[in-house]
């Protein structure tokens, strides 16, 4: 396995749309491998393939939370959450169904250390292919359902900060122009739970 380059807004490829994937191949899967390590190494909960300059519709997912003796903690997943196995990887993922509002202070690998609220749909259904290329489909909230939609809006070339409000994202982006990135320190690097 090998560690991604993860992109950073402003770079344009962020904004380019993913094109579907014909055919779940081992050169796929093994790339869907490779997401999920890097999604790993820099502490987040999901990672979709345009973050890492690849354009196929494709997202990585694990939201369980690791506790100080190293194993899940699942204590604060919803049922919906529990029942649906991670780490979860996802070819062509499309919502058919959404209701309900909810909101979550969002960050994102591609804009490191940078954090708003955010408005998605409380529930979900998501239709999609795993990695043998088999359709599967299921329903979620909680943090799973924030997390997907991130997710797939960086397969439509959006990010979080494109459902702020004017000032909002305006802000952030003239904070980035004007201090960029803070450096990555992987020694003292902790989990943060909201990098999707």
């Amino acid at each position: 396995m090998a560690l991604l380059e993860v992109l950073k807004f402003p770079d344009p490829r962020l904004r380019k749309m993913s094109k579907p994937v014909d055919n779940v191949t081992e050169e796929l899967v093994q790339f869907s491998k490779d997401m999920l390590e890097t999604m790993y190494d820099f502490k987040g909960i999901g990672l979709a393939a345009p973050q890492v300059a690849r354009l196929d519709r494709l997202i990585v997912i694990d939201t369980r939370r690791k506790g100080d003796d190293d194993r899940y903690n699942l204590d604060d997943m919803t049922e919906l959450e529990k029942s649906v196995e991670q780490p979860l990887v996802v070819f062509n993922p499309v919502i058919t169904f959404k209701e309900g509002k909810t909101t979550y202070d969002e960050g994102c690998l591609s804009i490191p250390s940078y954090y708003e609220t955010v408005e998605r749909f409380q529930l979900i259904e998501l239709e999609g292919l795993n990695q043998k290329g088999e359709k599967i489909k299921f329903k979620t909230d909680g943090l799973l359902s924030i997390c997907i939609q991130h997710e797939i809006d960086h397969l439509d070339g959006k990010l979080f900060i494109d459902r702020l409000s004017i000032i909002k994202s305006g802000r952030i982006k003239k904070q980035i122009k004007k201090h960029g990135y803070p450096e990555r320190n992987t020694e003292d690097e902790e989990a943060v739970e909201s990098e999707v």
